[in-house]
């Protein structure tokens, strides 16, 4: 640190003296040459850099703001057992329970407890979450903020799942027994309740009126280090993650470690916009992208859990995926925004309101789909039975479809995934007709079994054991109907296959 911060003072310190030589240099010129004195400093004036007219930056008052918001955020500290906080909402094939006690492998504290030897963990003082003791005590730190003087406290679910006590510790340095009223795994929202009154609290804003690149800070209590505060600019906004389709993330660049975990995210003016939730790292520490719910969904499942103890999230019932440059050549799309459906479930309300596979939903009442997690998060942020009118892409058409909502507690939206894109050449399948018994364990009337790929067909990912269900569209019952598909398409096509249970559309690009 000292060698970065000692080179400017140098540079510094060798300006100045180039600037006493020019000095002694103008006032000498009458002993070197015939200018006079008036006009070297005339033109030491002229030779002075000219001033850039830049616009002022106006950075918020950071400490204004911790001094008007620092009492209301709280250290969240909760005590559970390492059977109920490796308990992933009671399914045991999670990979939360199969790793160790409550931790991800992927959470920055992984590797610290594998190496000193906790229960449960690999490496550790036995194999397995079935050599832990049952009632092994766990502990954790999270943050949270209060959003009503009565001791309503905001936080996230992965905070206080699990947990046996939680305990709220004020900036004050109070300390209450916190009851959770609440949590929504789905989004990641818990709510607290503590008893007291007259307590500070923060105030919320809309992410509306937020632009990428403003001005955004939080605080909480990284590696429980209480009140800290971290500062930085917001770097997307509506982020789809793969594992939180119900939400459309606010990205930052302000760091966030373990402890900031439910912790605020305040905008410019002071007002809350979001809650911190996740990083993204490879390294297991902050690396510079950092994510957070966005207050009103926040609000709306605070607001549910309250009135009802629970939250609840509409379904469409299908399985989407992005629609690329491939897809949007295949669909002819002017531009490739959209998600495309890759299957729907059967009597579910997408299936009820006509919805098919190879659409391609571009509004959700007049909202524009850009992404395909677009779709999940708008549709899980709606109420069972309430109505969506839907706009798709079909066959070069557009039509509109409405849709009525079913429960998201019944199944969850899924997106699916895609293999990667080819680029060149034939379309390279070996084909066979489905069997009679093959047809009835894979669930589907027509199709052909893939017994060998090649060419732009295995490029683009498909391969021995794929099941051909159509080509742009068109069924693929038999092979005059392949070749007659793809003798009718232009350069790229949209194939639609199944495989392991799940139906997804590939992009083959045919030359």
């Amino acid at each position: 640190m000292n060698t970065i911060l000692s080179t400017p003072r140098r540079l510094v310190m060798a300006l100045v003296a180039a600037g006493a030589i020019g000095a002694l240099g103008a006032t000498g010129a009458g002993l070197v040459g015939t200018r006079s004195a008036a006009q070297a400093t005339e033109s030491a004036v002229a030779a002075q850099p000219t001033a850039l007219n830049l616009p002022a930056v106006n950075a918020p008052n950071f400490a204004d703001i911790t001094a008007r918001n620092g009492a209301a955020v709280v250290n969240i500290s909760v005590v559970g057992s390492s059977r109920a906080m490796s308990d992933d909402e009671g399914d045991p094939t999670s990979e939360r329970q199969q790793q160790g006690p409550g931790i991800s492998p992927d959470d920055p504290f992984f590797e610290f407890f594998r190496q000193f030897g906790i229960p449960g963990m690999p490496g550790g003082q036995g194999m397995g979450p079935r050599a832990q003791q049952p009632d092994t005590p766990m502990r954790g730190q999270g943050s949270g903020f209060i959003v009503s003087s009565d001791g309503v406290i905001l936080t996230n679910a992965h905070v206080v799942h699990g947990a046996k006590e939680v305990t709220v510790k004020l900036n004050d340095r109070r300390e209450f027994r916190a009851k959770v009223l609440g949590a929504d795994p789905r989004t990641d929202v818990a709510v607290l309740k503590i008893d007291a009154s007259g307590l500070p609290t923060v105030k919320l804003g809309q992410t509306s009126q937020l632009r990428v690149g403003d001005w955004v800070l939080a605080i909480g209590s990284p590696f429980g280090f209480e009140n800290s505060v971290t500062a930085g600019v917001v770097s997307a906004k509506g982020r789809s993650l793969p594992d939180d389709s119900f939400v459309p993330f606010l990205q930052t660049d302000v760091a966030i470690n373990p402890g900031n975990s439910g912790g605020p995210l305040f905008n410019a003016q002071g007002e809350v916009v979001g809650i911190n939730s996740q990083i993204y790292t490879r390294s297991g520490g902050y690396q510079g992208v950092s994510f957070a719910i966005p207050i009103e969904l926040a609000t709306r499942v605070q607001q549910q859990i309250q009135a009802t103890g629970k939250a609840q999230h509409a379904k469409l019932g299908v399985s989407v995926q992005e629609v690329n440059q491939a897809f949007a050549d295949s669909f002819k799309l002017d531009k490739p925004e959209g998600a495309l459906v890759a299957s729907v479930e059967k009597n579910g309300p997408a299936a009820t309101a006509g919805l098919e596979p190879g659409d391609v939903v571009r509004k959700v009442d007049g909202k524009p789909i850009v992404g395909s997690g677009d779709l999940p998060a708008f549709i899980g942020q709606a109420l069972p039975g309430q109505k969506v009118t839907l706009e798709v892409w079909r066959k070069g058409e557009s039509k509109t479809l409405s849709a009525t909502l079913g429960d998201a507690s019944d199944k969850s939206v899924k997106v699916a995934s895609s293999p990667s894109d080819g680029d060149k050449g034939k379309l390279g399948l070996a084909l066979r007709p489905l069997q009679p018994e093959e047809k009835r364990q894979i669930g589907v009337d027509s199709g052909l079994l893939v017994a060998q790929a090649s060419g732009p067909a295995a490029a683009a990912g498909i391969s021995r054991g794929d099941v051909l269900l159509s080509i742009n569209g068109a069924p693929a019952g038999n092979i005059d109907e392949v070749r007659a598909a793809v003798a009718r398409a232009d350069k790229t096509v949209a194939v639609l296959i199944w495989r392991d249970g799940n139906k997804i559309f590939v992009p083959v690009r045919l030359g």
